[in-house]
């Protein structure tokens, strides 16, 4: 318990890195994109790990999802860059999410059974959280091209879905306090 309880300690800190860090205050829509990319990545690589390590079944159908959907988006985001000739672009918060992404997924391989369990799913629901902010925040609002906003608004749904969803999967794992 006390080791999942740090690794969510952990987990909060970083949160704010992506509204807050001090680069440019307008992304441009190559940015914006590399930034669906980044994150949907991280879903996966997180399902991935989710996949093989647990023990939970509605964990196990979460972490399918994960998979499933963000690279359904990814493969949109991607195409939908090279229809409009853009190559999306490494930036300050796409760093920031990755750097963060990464660090989050070498803890949750330090868990096992109920612990990875509960660990996993409060990992996707800090992440999901974060992500629907920058999308709220900033991304809908820096986003020129209609079409790339249009996948925005389906990608903030589709977040609040997953959201939602974890949330009723974590107090079924793990430890629920």
């Amino acid at each position: 318990m006390k080791k999942v309880l740090m690794f969510a300690i952990a987990l909060i800190l970083p949160a704010f890195a992506i509204a807050e860090s001090p680069g440019k205050s307008e992304l441009n829509d190559a940015e914006i994109a590399h930034i669906i990319v980044t994150a949907n990545q991280i879903h996966i690589e997180n399902g991935e790990l989710a996949e093989k390590k647990a023990t939970n079944k509605n964990v196990h159908a979460f972490a399918r999802r994960m998979i499933k959907e963000s690279t359904d988006i990814n493969k949109q985001a991607k195409s939908l860059a090279a229809k409009l000739h853009v190559i999306p672009e490494d930036n300050s918060s796409s760093k920031s999410l990755k750097a963060d992404g990464k660090k989050s997924l070498n803890k949750l391989k330090s868990f096992s059974g109920s612990e990875f369990d509960k660990a996993y799913i409060d990992t996707e629901i800090k992440l999901h959280r974060k992500v629907i902010d920058v999308v709220d925040i900033q991304l809908i609002h820096d986003v020129k091209n209609e079409e790339l906003k249009a996948l925005l608004v389906k990608v903030h749904t589709a977040l609040a879905a997953h959201l939602e969803y974890a949330e009723t999967i974590q107090g079924t794992v793990g430890d629920k306090h």
